[in-house]
C-alpha cells in the first residue's frame, strides 16, 4: 500500500511528535495539544458561568490568576461592576473567631460562592463550617458549627432560609437566627436524606448532581428523597501506589443486584413535622423516584415513578399540605422509557409534557386530570430542552428540526402553533433565558468555531456580541476542515458520519483510517460543534501524520429519534457493529482508503464497543478500549437493566453480548486501557477480559494508569496516554505495518525487544502462545 513519504516518516520517525515540529511546518504535537505549560490555545476563553440575576443583570466569574472577580453585568450595555467590595468581605470574614486574613482573603476569590436569586448575598464554607455575608450590610456570620462538613448547600428561594446536609441528614437554618433545624435525623453511611447515592446521581438525576432536596416556590415546604442502601452489596477498590495500599468501598448495585430503597417526604422547612408520601401503589414491586417538582404555585408536588426495569414511568401528583397521590398518566414503549425531565406547568394548571412516544421526543399539552389538551409540537426530530412559557404562552425549546448534527432555537404557541426558529447560523446553539424569557444568553459554535457568547432578545434578535472568543491556536497551526458526510445501512437508515482527511490529502494514496467511536444509546458523537481542544486536536495530529479520521454515529447514537434506539433493546452491541460494519463497508468502496488498517478506538461504552467489535468482527486491524465494561453483569444496575433488563430475564443476551465469553475469536492488535480506581466502569472488567485472553492463548497490550478513575484527570498520565494511543496507531495501521500478521495471535513483526520504545513505557499481555 502507498502513502507519501512524510507519512512514512512520522510513522517510522518518533522524534518528530515528541520532540516537536518546527512552528513554520505548523505541525501539531503531543505537547502542543496537552502540555499545560506550553500547549497553544485552542479552546479559547469564552465567558462562562454566566447566571442571570433578574430579567436586566447576570453575572460572571471572570477568571483571574488568583481565582475569580464576580463582576454584576448589565445585559444591554455590556457595562460590569464588581458584584461585590472583596476587600469589605475580606474585612468581615477576617474579623470572625478562628479565620485567619488569608483563609478570609481566598473567600472573595472562591469560584463555589453560592449566591442567592437576587445576588445580595453568598453562602461559603469555611474549614468545615458554613457562612453567609450580605453585601448590603458587609456582614459575615457563622450558620454552622457541628463537627462534619455541610453539602448540596442552597438558599429558599425568598434568600431567608438556607438547607443543606451533614452526616447525611438535611438541615435548615433561618439566616436571621443561625440556628440549625434537624429535618432528619437517621443518617448515616447507608440511609441517605436529601442527598443521592453514587447510583441515583449517575443514572437518574445527572453526573455530579447530588442534591436529592427540593425548596417549594413559597420557601416554607422542602421535598426530599431518603435512599436505604442497607441491602445494596459493597464495591472495593484498591489504590495501591501508597505503602500501605488504600482501600475505597461504598454501595454499587450491579445488574440484578438490590437497588437502594427510596422514599419521598415532605417537611415543613422550619423543622416542622416530616411526612411520606404514600407509595402502596408500587409495595409489590422494586420502583425508582426518578425525578421531582413542585407545581408554580407550590400547592402540589409532582413526581415521577419508574418499574425497575424501566419499561413504564407514571406522573404522581401529591398535595403539598396533605393527602394521598394521584396517578396523573404512565408512559410506555415498546422498550424503555427514558425520563425527560418534570412538567413544565402553565399558568391554568395545565403542563407541558416531553414524550417519545411517537418514536420522537416531543412536547404535549396535559390538563392537571391527565387528559390531553393538544399536541405541541411533532415532526421527525427531536425537543432537546424547554426553556419555559413566558406571559404569551409561548414556549421556548432547542431542537433538531434543522440538523440533527446541530441544535437550534424555537419559539411555539402553547397551542401548537406559529412555530418559528430563533437561531441563524448552522452549528450548535444552547441558551440561556432570563426570568422573564424576554431575552437570552446565546452561545454558539461549530466543528470549527470555538464558542461564542451574545445577547438576544425573545424573537432572537442580537442585541450584543458578548464574547467572540478569539483563539491563537487556529491562527497558528493548520487544521484540517472536517468533512460532514452520510452513509445509508443495509436496511436503509441514514448514518451521520465525519471525516478528516490527511493533510497534502492525494486520492491517489491508499490512508489507514481511525476511528473513533462511542455508540452509546442516545449519544451522538457526530456534531457540528466544537468538540474540546483535546480530542479534536488528537484527531487533527493523526490526519497531519497521514491517518484518516472516521467518526460514524450508528443509529441508537444518531440523536434521530427514541425508535432509533429502541432495536438495541436486550442486545447492546450487536445492531451498533452491524451499523457500524456497514461504515466500513462504505470505506471500503473509496479508492483512498486502505480497509485493510483501520483501527477502531474508544472509551467508556465506545471501549466495550471496542471489545465486542474486536471478538465479533474482522474488520478491524486493531482497536483500543479504554475503560471497557466486558460483561454488562458488571455494570451498574439503573443504566444495564434500562437496555438489558435483568440478568435474570435475559441471560442469553447477556452472554452474547459479553466480550469477555468471545476472547478466543479475538482478531487484530489489542490495547487495553484502565483507570486502577475507576469508580464507574470498574477496573474488574478490563482484569476478567484480559484474563480470558490470556487463557484463550491471544496476545495483547495493557496500560494501567495508577490512582485514575473513570477519567484519566492528572495531565501527565493523560499525555502519557496519547502518546501511548498514537504510537500504538503507528505501529498497527501505519505503513510500518503492512508487512506484520495483524492475526489474532502474532502481535508483533519483531520482538518487543525491538520495538522502538519513543519514549513511552507499555506493557504486553502474553497468552499461553506467547
Amino acid at each position: 500500500m502507498l502513502l507519501c513519504r512524510h507519512v512514512i516518516a512520522a510513522a517510522l520517525g518518533v522524534a518528530l511528535l515528541l520532540v516537536g515540529a518546527s512552528a513554520q511546518e505548523n505541525r501539531l504535537t503531543i505537547d502542543s495539544i496537552l502540555d499545560p505549560d506550553v500547549r497553544a490555545s485552542f479552546d479559547g476563553q469564552a465567558q462562562a458561568g454566566l447566571t442571570w440575576l433578574d430579567d436586566d443583570t447576570y453575572l460572571w466569574p471572570r477568571r483571574s490568576s488568583t481565582g475569580v472577580e464576580w463582576l454584576k453585568v448589565d445585559a444591554v450595555s455590556g457595562r460590569a461592576v464588581p458584584a461585590f467590595d472583596a476587600e469589605a468581605m475580606t474585612a468581615a470574614f477576617a474579623s470572625l473567631p478562628g479565620l485567619s486574613v488569608a483563609s478570609a482573603g481566598a473567600v472573595a476569590r472562591d469560584r463555589a460562592l453560592v449566591f442567592n436569586e437576587t445576588g445580595t448575598s453568598v453562602l461559603v464554607s469555611v474549614l468545615d463550617d458554613l457562612y453567609a455575608y450580605d453585601f448590603e450590610s458587609r456582614r459575615a456570620s457563622r450558620l454552622t458549627s457541628a463537627t462534619g462538613r455541610e453539602e448540596q448547600v442552597s438558599f429558599s428561594p425568598d434568600g431567608r432560609m438556607v438547607a443543606f446536609v451533614r452526616g447525611n441528614d438535611l438541615y435548615t437554618v433561618r439566616l436571621s437566627e443561625s440556628r440549625e433545624h434537624a429535618i432528619t435525623t437517621d443518617g448515616d453511611d447507608r440511609t441517605l436524606n436529601g442527598v443521592l447515592d453514587w447510583v441515583y446521581q449517575e443514572e437518574i438525576y445527572g453526573r455530579g448532581n447530588a442534591r436529592g432536596y427540593w425548596w417549594s416556590p413559597d420557601s416554607r415546604r422542602i421535598a426530599l428523597l431518603r435512599l436505604d442502601e442497607h441491602s445494596v452489596p459493597e464495591y472495593t477498590r484498591i489504590d495501591l501506589i501508597p505503602h500501605r495500599p488504600i482501600s475505597y468501598t461504598g454501595p454499587y448495585p450491579k445488574a440484578g443486584d438490590p437497588n437502594p430503597t427510596v422514599q419521598l417526604g415532605i417537611a415543613d422547612a422550619s423543622g416542622g413535622e416530616l411526612s411520606w408520601i404514600d407509595l402502596a401503589a408500587y409495595e409489590d414491586q422494586e420502583i425508582l423516584i426518578v425525578d421531582v417538582a413542585w407545581s408554580a404555585n407550590g400547592a402540589r408536588v409532582a413526581y415521577q415513578v419508574q418499574n425497575r426495569e424501566q419499561t413504564w414511568l407514571d406522573l404522581n401528583v401529591v398535595p403539598s399540605d396533605g393527602g394521598g397521590p394521584t396517578r396523573i398518566l404512565r408512559e410506555t414503549t415498546p422498550a424503555w422509557v427514558e425520563v425527560q425531565g418534570g412538567p413544565v406547568w402553565m399558568g391554568d394548571d395545565s403542563f407541558l409534557w416531553s414524550s417519545d412516544r411517537s418514536g420522537f421526543r416531543h412536547l404535549y399539552r396535559y390538563s392537571l386530570d391527565g387528559s390531553l389538551v393538544s399536541p405541541v409540537t411533532s415532526g421527525q426530530w427531536d425537543v432537546r430542552r424547554v426553556h419555559g412559557v413566558d406571559p404569551n404562552g409561548r414556549v421556548f425549546f432547542d431542537a433538531t428540526e434543522r440538523s440533527v448534527i446541530g441544535q437550534d432555537l424555537y419559539r411555539i404557541d402553547s397551542s401548537g402553533t406559529g412555530m418559528v426558529r430563533l437561531s441563524q447560523r448552522e452549528g450548535r446553539h444552547r441558551a440561556r433565558f432570563n426570568p422573564g424569557l424576554s431575552r437570552y444568553l446565546g452561545f454558539w459554535s461549530d466543528v470549527s468555531t470555538p464558542t461564542q457568547v451574545r445577547l438576544h432578545d425573545a424573537d432572537g434578535v442580537e442585541i450584543r456580541v458578548i464574547d467572540t472568543n478569539p483563539v491563537t491556536g487556529p491562527a497558528e497551526y493548520v487544521l484540517q476542515k472536517p468533512e460532514f458526510l452520510q452513509v445509508t445501512s443495509r436496511d436503509g437508515f441514514v448514518m451521520e458520519a465525519m471525516m478528516i482527511k490527511p493533510r497534502d490529502f492525494d486520492p491517489r494514496l491508499q490512508y489507514p483510517v481511525y476511528q473513533s467511536t462511542y455508540a452509546g444509546p442516545g449519544t451522538q458523537s457526530v456534531m457540528n460543534a466544537w468538540g474540546g481542544a483535546s480530542e479534536y486536536l488528537f484527531f487533527q495530529l493523526l490526519a497531519q501524520r497521514g491517518v484518516i479520521v472516521w467518526v460514524l454515529d450508528n443509529r441508537s447514537a444518531s440523536g434521530k429519534g427514541a425508535a432509533s434506539r429502541w432495536p438495541i433493546y436486550g442486545r447492546l452491541g450487536e445492531v451498533e457493529l452491524r451499523d457500524i460494519e456497514d461504515g466500513v463497508a462504505w470505506l471500503r468502496t473509496q479508492p483512498y482508503v486502505d480497509a485493510s488498517r483501520i483501527v477502531l478506538s474508544g472509551w467508556s461504552y465506545g471501549g466495550f464497543m471496542t471489545a465486542y467489535a474486536l471478538t465479533h468482527s474482522t474488520s478491524f486491524a486493531a482497536g483500543i478500549a479504554g475503560a471497557p465494561v466486558t460483561d454488562w453483569r458488571n455494570y451498574d444496575s439503573v443504566y444495564t437493566e434500562r437496555y438489558m433488563k435483568i440478568p435474570a430475564h435475559n441471560e442469553a443476551g447477556y452472554d452474547r453480548t459479553a466480550p469477555t465469553r468471545a476472547a478466543a475469536r479475538l482478531h487484530g492488535h489489542a490495547l487495553l486501557i484502565h483507570g486502577s480506581t475507576d469508580d464507574n466502569v470498574h477496573l474488574q472488567n478490563t482484569e476478567q477480559f484480559a484474563y480470558e485472553l490470556q487463557r484463550a492463548g491471544r496476545s495483547f497490550e495493557l496500560m494501567i494508569y495508577p490512582k485514575s478513575g473513570h477519567g484519566i484527570t492528572d495531565a501527565d498520565q493523560w499525555r502519557h496516554m496519547r502518546r501511548l494511543m498514537f504510537d500504538f496507531v503507528m505501529r498497527t495501521v501505519g505503513e510500518s505495518s503492512q508487512s506484520a500478521d495483524v492475526g489474532p495471535v502474532a502481535l508483533f513483526q519483531e520482538s518487543p525487544a525491538q520495538i522502538p520504545q519513543r519514549g513511552v513505557d507499555f506493557v504486553v499481555g502474553v497468552g499461553a502462545a506467547a
